[in-house]
This record gives structure tokens, C-alpha cells and sequence, in this order.
């Protein structure tokens, strides 16, 4: 997919007020580049006031630090602390009921913290500072709330409205070539696929030329050509220097975008690289295979360069527990062939971030449980 993300200035602050879906009634992803300018109808809602940022050369663009949300006696989320980079594209990913949209609703300034603190684009999420927050900020939820009577152009002039954008023409021509619809415009929203209502809400969003984006389940439905497309923009996005925080279930979609990820499940499990991650959680392995058992395996692997271990995995498997996949590769190689073995394969053992992530969420389920 083309994508004209850099043609977006970085220059122009403005207010907005809230937006709403096609209903009339406020939606969900109405904070920043979809649609608030003012405080939120939320009973915990922020309020206007001074601004006072604390931002600077080098500073994180996203914090939290101890933050909080219960609803009653039910947690949304509890103590959850992070930094996010400037330019950074950070998973936050999490079971159903894990928090992960409450948590960017929070930050997002739709809903007020229980307790802990942020700091958003630099200033602080407090009571005071909504809608300088919001000033900075797009929110595009899973549901793109667009009026589906009207077309993709009516739609973008709308917010584009509400945003009190300036030069919306220009800015909406930028937005739909940047999410390549400029041969879309005059579609009417409901007649669109789910993938191109997803780049038209995309598009929305761009109209405020966020500092932070904030994107929960971009790709939820779409196919993998439609993902993949979202996965273009949102990649050019972050080269551009726009900071993204991704909510999603697809977790070979995070290990592919996000520069670091956070797990969640209420509180905040880990947070790391995802290689960072599989070498934290997972021993290093060579996994080899013969074309018949080693008469001797102890002799064999025992006493190798960088080879911590083994243990036999079905009658011709090995799986040598490894300090150095490099060094020891060779080592085993030489020894098996000097051993006469018949060697059908040898190589590293690689996990998924989806195994580091079901094995820190199947330890938390079971710390719930005890």
C-alpha cells in the first residue's frame, strides 16, 4: 500500500470538540483523531485546565507509572508502569478482560485513573490537561464508527469539522492517499469492505496528525491482505515519527510490528523485545535427529563446548540445552559424525512470541487460581 504518512506536518495544535457516532451518541474512540476535543460525557471524566508538560529531548512519549482502574470492587487493571520511546511501536497485548482497552481509554483521557500516574506526549494525564492530551492524541478502536450513509469524502469533511481541522481539504487529500482511497472517496462508508472502512477510520484518525496513535485491534476481521496493508501504514506511520500503541491478538502481527512489547493480564506481566523476551523465558536448544539411535548419547554430547545438557525427545531426537547455539552447533556436529552417527538434521530451536506469551499467561492464570 502507498503510503504519504510523511507529508503530514507536525506543527499545528488545535482544540476539538467530541465526537460522536453515527448515531449521535459519543463512541468510544472519541479522543483525539477521533473526535474529542472537549471532556468526555464520563461521570470521571477530565476536565480543562492548565497544561503543564514535562516533555523533552529524550523523554518518553507514553508513561505510566503505578497506574489504576477498578470499577467498584472489579480491576480493570492495577499497577501498571511502562515507558514507551518516541517513535516506538509498542505491543500491549492481553487475554479478553485483561484491561487493554480500558487501559487506553485511561490514557486515551476518556475515563480517570483510580490511581498511579501517566504522562502523555509529555504532559501529564491529570485532571487539568484532558484536552491539551487529547490536542495530541488519536484513538482508532476496533469499531470504526463511521456513517455509512455517507461517503468516504462526507465522512472525513465531518470529523474534519468537529476537529475543527485546519486546511481540511488539504489534510483530508494527504489522509486518503496515505491510506490509499483517493480513488475511494466518493464511496458511500456502508458499501466499503471491512478492510477499507478500516483505512477510511485510519485515515480519520490522521486527520489530527497525532503524536501518539493509538490502534486497538487494527486488523480484527480483516484478511490477510487487508492486514497486511494496515501492517504498511502503520510501519510508515512509526517511520515517520508518529508513536504507535497497538492492542491485538494476532501475535505474529506484534512480533512483526512492535519494537517492544508489554504483556497484560490486569497487571503487567513482562515487557521487552520479543527475542528479548524468548531468551528471558526459554532455555536455548539444538534439537538434533539421527537416522538411528545413539548407542551412547551421554558419551556423546556429555563434556561438548557450550553444551549445558540433553535429554532424549523419541527414539532419534535430541534436545541439547545450549549457553552458545554457535559454538555448540560445530562441537555436536564434529562429535556425532566421530561418533559415526547418521545425521538427518540439526538446528536451533526457535520459540514464538506466542509462546512466550501463553506460557506468562498460563503462569498468571495459575497464580489467580491458587
Amino acid at each position: 500500500m502507498v503510503s504519504d504518512v510523511g507529508l503530514f506536518g507536525r506543527g499545528d495544535r488545535h482544540r476539538r470538540p467530541a465526537g460522536s457516532d453515527a448515531d449521535g451518541s459519543p463512541h468510544e474512540g472519541a479522543a483525539g483523531g477521533s473526535g474529542a476535543g472537549g471532556p468526555p460525557p464520563a461521570v470521571d471524566s477530565l476536565v480543562d485546565g492548565p497544561v503543564t508538560a514535562d516533555g523533552g529531548p529524550g523523554a518518553p512519549a507514553l508513561s505510566a507509572s503505578g497506574l489504576s482502574k477498578l470499577f467498584g470492587d472489579r480491576v480493570a487493571f492495577r499497577d501498571v508502569s511502562f515507558e514507551v520511546g518516541a517513535g516506538e511501536v509498542f505491543g500491549f497485548l492481553g487475554p479478553n478482560g485483561a484491561g487493554k482497552t480500558t487501559t487506553v481509554r485511561t490514557l486515551g483521557t476518556l475515563i480517570a485513573p483510580t490511581s498511579g500516574s501517566a504522562t502523555v506526549a509529555g504532559i501529564p494525564l491529570t485532571p487539568g490537561n484532558g484536552v491539551d492530551i487529547r490536542r495530541r492524541i488519536s484513538i482508532m478502536p476496533e469499531s470504526p464508527g463511521l456513517y455509512p450513509r455517507l461517503s468516504v469524502l462526507e465522512n472525513l469533511e465531518c470529523f474534519a469539522e468537529l476537529y475543527g481541522t485546519p486546511d481540511p481539504a488539504g489534510r483530508i487529500d494527504r489522509a486518503v492517499r496515505a491510506v490509499n482511497l483517493a480513488d475511494r472517496t466518493g464511496d458511500a462508508c456502508g458499501a466499503l469492505s471491512k478492510g477499507l472502512r478500516q483505512r477510511v477510520a485510519l485515515a480519520r484518525a490522521l486527520l489530527s496528525d497525532p503524536e501518539i496513535l493509538f490502534l486497538d485491534e487494527p486488523t480484527a476481521g480483516l484478511d490477510p491482505v487487508a492486514a497486511r496493508d494496515v501492517h504498511e501504514l502503520i510501519a510508515a506511520l512509526s517511520r515517520s515519527g508518529v508513536t504507535i500503541f497497538l492492542t491485538t491478538h494476532r501475535l505474529a502481527e506484534a512480533e512483526r510490528l512492535c519494537d517492544r512489547v508489554a504483556i497484560l493480564n490486569t497487571t503487567v506481566r513482562t515487557i521487552g523485545r520479543p527475542a528479548e523476551l524468548r531468551d528471558r523465558l526459554f532455555a536455548r536448544t539444538l534439537t538434533v535427529r539421527t537416522l538411528a539411535p545413539l548407542g551412547d548419547p551421554g558419551r556423546v554430547f556429555g563434556g561438548l563446548p557450550a553444551v549445558d545438557g540433553w535429554r532424549q525427545d523419541g527414539p532419534v531426537a535430541y534436545v541439547l540445552t545450549v549457553a552458545d547455539a554457535t559454538v555448540a552447533a560445530p562441537a555436536v556436529t564434529r562429535a556425532l559424525v566421530k561418533a559415526g552417527a547418521d545425521v538427518l538434521s540439526l538446528g536451533e530451536s526457535h520459540h514464538s512470541l506466542e509462546d512466550v506469551y501463553l506460557e506468562l499467561i498460563e503462569d498468571s492464570e495459575a497464580v489467580r487460581g491458587e
